[in-house]
């Protein structure tokens, strides 16, 4: 084999690995084409299920309606392991807890979820001891 096909070959087989690396990270999706983000819906219920696995957490609320009726709301979370970077663990959210939520709302049809939630006690205490779970207030101009 001549030298310059050697490094023919050689470069090949670095740009595909580079690619194949590469192509799982541009892969992930934004949130935009699924949650409305010129909106924001709030909702306060009884957690059902927590599911803490890959590639996102989802929590589950029955949520009281206007009309007295509940229903099953889904929330979006990250990846758990940037939920457990955060303190989070599959117990965090024990079945029966309250907790208020708001966030972006499903786009889908008839489907109750959000998306990029900020999320609290019933109380307005957070769910995890020093964790973040309000947007930071801007200083007066």
């Amino acid at each position: 084999m001549s030298i310059r096909r050697w490094i023919t070959t050689a470069a090949t087989a670095v740009i595909v690995g580079f690619g194949l690396m590469v192509l799982p990270a541009l892969a992930h999706h934004s949130s935009a084409p699924f949650y409305d983000s010129e909106k924001r819906v709030e909702i306060e219920g009884a957690v059902t299920r927590f599911v803490f696995r890959n590639p996102h957490a989802f929590l589950y609320l029955d949520v009281a309606g206007a009309n007295g009726e509940t229903s099953e709301w889904q929330i979006e979370l990250g990846a758990p392991v940037g939920l457990r970077r955060t303190g989070w663990t599959p117990d965090s959210l024990p079945v029966g807890m309250m907790v208020k939520a708001s966030g972006r709302p499903s786009r889908a049809d008839g489907s109750q979820g959000l998306c990029c939630v900020r999320m609290t006690r019933a109380d307005g205490s957070p769910v995890l001891e020093g964790g973040r779970v309000e947007e930071r207030v801007q200083p007066p101009q």
